[in-house]
């Protein structure tokens, strides 16, 4: 039944990642997935070691994909045109692919995101962004953090129905990413200790 299935690890990944999208990153098992594929689940453990080495592979490839649309949303931009198609391409992914994105915010075993070279094109498409701005370390981190905690709370945010308010999500998106500008423009100098 497993060559017939056509088993391998990348397909059983990718299958794992779409039924994330459709049920929920925390809801994929080992046991759903055999079940789409008709299998045992037995036959997946042929291919993948466990789940949580599944869910890893499903965090490796998303973040790989939510690299790959936010390279080419700022390629040739700088400033806040690349500020901007950043963050428009992370909360479009985060919107399209809800169990996909939901996986890239999930823990992944030490060594495995430095050995991934998605994980690390993400960090430095992140860092070269901000370049425009002239930050330096410590300020560099912070401002990362900054961005990637807005961005994900407002993709959560947007994707659950948390915002009530009449305003249209899109709108106060676009403010928000002037705010944002602004912001790194106007980095406030670290107080001395």
């Amino acid at each position: 039944m497993m060559a017939r299935a056509g088993l391998t690890a990348e397909r059983i990944t990718r299958a794992a990642a779409d039924l994330a999208d459709e049920i929920g990153f925390d809801s994929v098992t080992m046991s759903a997935l055999a079940k789409k594929f008709g299998v045992k689940d037995a036959s997946l453990y042929s291919h993948v070691k466990n789940l949580q080495e599944l869910r890893a592979r499903v965090a490796m490839l998303a973040a790989a994909e939510k690299t790959a649309l936010i390279a080419d949303a700022v390629a040739g931009r700088a400033g806040r045109d690349a500020l901007a198609a950043f963050a428009n391409a992370w909360r479009e992914y985060a919107l399209r692919y809800p169990g996909r994105y939901s996986a890239t915010q999930a823990p992944v075993a030490p060594g495995l995101v430095e050995a991934d070279p998605g994980a690390v094109r993400g960090i430095e498409l992140t860092y070269g962004m901000l370049r425009a701005y002239g930050l330096t370390e410590p300020d560099l981190t912070d401002a990362v953090r900054l961005l990637r905690s807005t961005f994900h709370g407002y993709a959560v945010l947007e994707a659950t129905g948390g915002f009530g308010h009449s305003r249209d999500t899109a709108e106060s998106w676009a403010r928000i990413i002037d705010a944002l500008h602004v912001t790194l423009e106007q980095w406030p100098a670290e107080k001395e200790k």
